[in-house]
């Protein structure tokens, strides 16, 4: 029984050292995962958003509420303190939302609400019971904003 033995010159081109010579397809594999990797690493100061430090943070304890005021059927603000007031934004609008006298802030895992889709608001309804509405987006409120808001509603 002949044995047929495979040798590298039928698999790929050598050089004349015998050591593989690189094509253009190796080339353009070679050059184009160089760029990807670079990209990769580079992604996140190309994306031009920088992370929050503490500082610019917006949190709250969902517990510190202590009254509500409501924008629009996708926005409320919420009172902790006079001169800290939170804007919520909510995922969809909430039609019950003007009319409820009273409402809850549900926060997921932790009692801060930082940033969106850390908390919901929930909404006493008539027939259903309760009404969840995700947060989308948490800002506090600058001062003049907070003065603004204050003429409009008195």
């Amino acid at each position: 029984m002949k044995h047929t033995r495979l040798e590298p010159v039928t698999l790929w081109r050598e050089d004349r050292d015998g050591g593989r010579q690189l094509e253009w397809n190796d080339m353009r594999l070679l050059i184009g995962s160089a760029a990807l990797c670079a990209l990769l690493v580079a992604g996140p100061a190309l994306a031009g958003d920088a992370p929050k430090t503490k500082s610019d943070r917006s949190c709250f304890r969902s517990d510190d509420v202590n009254g509500f005021t409501v924008v629009d059927d996708q926005t409320v603000d919420v009172t902790i303190t006079p001169k800290n007031v939170y804007r919520l934004t909510l995922f969809a609008p909430s039609p019950d939302i003007d009319w409820s006298l009273r409402i809850g802030i549900d926060s997921r895992g932790r009692s801060w609400v930082c940033q969106g889709y850390d908390a919901d608001i929930v909404v006493p309804a008539a027939i259903t019971g309760l009404r969840r509405y995700p947060v989308t987006e948490v800002r506090k409120l600058t001062p003049e904003e907070i003065a603004a808001s204050r003429k409009k509603k008195g």
